[in-house]
């Protein structure tokens, strides 16, 4: 995700022991590279992201490394090109539940979908299947808590810790 902090990002990229270290570098660098992309200017780059409330008090790498990722995904849904959602973990099956999925399109208006699970990344074009995310993804929004009240979630949590 664009807002994980180096410390989350260090300590998530760490729990793949079985990972060759250049591996988990070169992951964890491009990874620290596209914090960047929120805060581009040209072109400006639009992101919207689903994060599943369960994620919110994970604590992979302690208080401190979540009290510090929350505070920057709090940060990021303040940018007018940032929009989070939060699936309530109420919700007890979404199309989502699955797995990961990240919608991308181009400059030219073409479309992909990158799928990854551990640690296998499979990206796909074919419009008919790229369709199906978009619809899965217009299920998920749906489903999901407002952008507003899922800021609200995302600060009461982190004032908690």
């Amino acid at each position: 995700m664009i807002a994980f902090t180096a410390s989350s990002a260090v300590t998530a990229t760490a729990a793949w022991e079985a990972s060759e270290s250049e591996a988990i570098k070169q992951h964890l660098t491009a990874r620290l590279a596209r914090q960047s992309l929120p805060i581009r200017k040209n072109p400006c780059v639009v992101f919207s992201f689903i994060i599943e409330e369960s994620a919110l008090h994970r604590m992979v790498g302690g208080t401190t490394v979540l009290k510090e990722q929350l505070e920057r995904l709090r940060d990021s849904v303040r940018l007018r090109n940032v929009e989070v959602q939060v699936m309530p973990t109420q919700l007890a099956a979404h199309s989502g539940v699955n797995g990961q999925m990240v919608l991308l399109e181009t400059l030219e208006r073409r479309q992909f979908v990158c799928i990854e699970a551990q640690g296998i990344v499979s990206i796909r074009s074919d419009q008919d299947e790229v369709s199906e995310f978009w619809l899965r993804y217009g299920m998920l929004r749906s489903q999901a808590l407002h952008t507003k009240e899922s800021a609200r979630l995302i600060e009461h949590v982190a004032g908690e810790l």
